[in-house]
């Protein structure tokens, strides 16, 4: 019998991948929006302009998704995933390096799943926003002062 992941993805299931991956990039707009103008402290202005910077990169990618969406005859997620917040700078960040973990996986996931579909435009499309989402974890995990975490894959 077949592993689950050896399973063939649909176009339909790739729309719905697509559109948590858009849920999952509106979260991280709103937190790093969010996050970056809350961090207080010396020791923490300088990640805290990197996270206005990703606030942009991360629109930049919900757009290129929503496109994708749109382009398989999907119709774009407008529902951000729940958005954590604390009063702790390190909390805030440590949120952000899970989520980029996270992203990382699925988008590598994701890029497999569009190769198997001959969707070459969107997996290379996807593999620059895991460029930048790879440059996301090593900024966090380096204000964490931590090595930055494998992300592996998403089952």
């Amino acid at each position: 019998m077949p592993d689950k992941k050896d399973k063939k993805i649909t176009r339909a299931q790739l729309i719905d991948a697509l559109n948590e991956d858009l849920s999952r990039e509106y979260q991280a707009i709103i937190a790093y929006v969010n996050y970056s103008q809350v961090l207080k402290g010396a020791a923490y202005m300088n990640i805290a302009d990197e996270l206005a910077v990703h606030a942009t990169e991360e629109l930049a990618h919900a757009l290129a998704i929503a496109n994708h969406v749109d382009y398989l005859g999907g119709m774009p997620s407008v529902t951000p995933k729940p958005v954590k917040t604390s009063e702790k700078a390190e909390d805030m960040l440590k949120f952000d390096l899970e989520n980029e973990k996270n992203t990382i996986a699925n988008y590598r996931r994701r890029v497999k799943q569009a190769d198997s579909l001959n969707e070459f435009a969107i997996a290379e499309s996807i593999r620059e926003i895991l460029m930048q989402e790879q440059d996301h974890l090593i900024a966090l995990a380096t204000a964490l002062g931590i090595d930055p975490p494998n992300p592996g894959i998403a089952d």
